[in-house]
């Protein structure tokens, strides 16, 4: 049996969350499931090691460019024409769009499972892939993703990286790609300070290479706890995860990092500023911080800046049984 499943949001962090459903689907059919993504998932890094997915087809559409084979409607055709090649049977299309039920129609896929059409307002993008799954085919489907790894990498690492057992490993997820998310440095810098007063400790520092990403990294790398840090910013995101999997701990900003630490079983703080709540406490390997005189968190909290150091040290020790 040949199964699709559409999950065309942008980014690693949608990707990761539906994860669990994806492969739900495959277990209930007892197949690998192919996916439609967008390439910014980094889909084909992430479940390299992942035996419930088959093939990754890349979903080439910029709206925002308004360019891409798959964007406007020579696209629908286009995307209808490359999913059709497949011969899949069965579709399980993540969202509520119509667009992507008349492609499947055109791709001649018999079975097409879907969202209820147009119904976008106010979902709980957990809550509606459980209640699609529950209707469609009688899933439960816990909501806790998790990335496979091979021993061979995660040894390898630890040994370049020279990752001791002995030191507290924490992985810094300091970037993000939106201003409202990055929590400034020296919040990092005053968490740093607390655990290396304390404890033998190393950090990783993980950020992508836009310049306000970067210049989050400079200011911790030109403090003086740099003999405490590396940089992992030259590195891919598949180079990446084994270092995280030699982690202890992850303290990381709502963005990528914190979905991937969580998804590889490392209990992982989450910084949360400037989204809704459930992002950051939907896998149970996540522990969220909200801002110093806030009850929760969404979007216009804007609190990176009420980000309180000492409770996430706190955290920290309580997470890691630490005196």
């Amino acid at each position: 049996m040949k199964i699709l499943a559409v999950q065309n949001r942008m980014g690693i962090g949608d990707m990761i969350i539906f994860l669990p459903f994806i492969e739900a689907i495959a277990k209930k059919f007892e197949s690998p499931v192919s996916i439609l993504v967008k390439e910014n998932t980094k889909s084909s890094e992430i479940l390299k090691n992942n035996s419930y997915i088959d093939k990754i087809i890349f979903l080439d559409r910029n709206d925002h460019a308004k360019k891409g084979r798959h964007f406007g409607f020579g696209g629908t055709l286009n995307l209808a024409s490359d999913i059709q090649k497949y011969n899949f049977d069965k579709v399980f299309i993540f969202n509520s769009s119509l667009r992507f039920r008349l492609i499947m129609k055109i791709a001649k896929i018999k079975d097409i499972y879907q969202y209820k059409l147009f119904d976008k307002k106010k979902q709980n993008i957990i809550k509606a892939a459980q209640d699609f799954l529950k209707k469609s085919i009688n899933l439960d489907v816990e909501s806790k993703p998790i990335i496979s790894i091979s021993t061979k990498d995660i040894n390898e690492a630890s040994v370049k990286y020279n990752i001791v057992k002995k030191n507290i490993n924490i992985l810094l997820g300091i970037g993000g790609s939106g201003n409202t998310k990055r929590v400034p440095a020296e919040k990092y810098l005053e968490f740093i300070k607390l655990c290396v007063n304390s404890y033998e400790c190393k950090f990783f520092l993980a950020t992508g290479k836009k310049i306000e990403e970067q210049e989050i990294l400079k200011k911790i790398l030109n403090s003086n706890f740099n003999n405490y840090c590396k940089a992992l910013d030259d590195l891919t995101i598949s180079e990446t995860l084994p270092i995280i999997k030699n982690c202890n701990l992850a303290v990381c900003n709502d963005t990528s990092f914190s979905h991937l630490s969580a998804a590889l079983e490392i209990e992982t703080i989450v910084l949360m500023t400037d989204s809704p709540l459930l992002y950051g406490s939907y896998s149970p390997k996540m522990h969220p911080i909200i801002p110093d005189g806030e009850k929760t968190v969404a979007h216009n909290t804007l609190g990176k800046d009420k980000i309180n150091p000492g409770k996430v040290f706190n955290k920290m020790k309580e997470i890691l049984n630490l005196g």
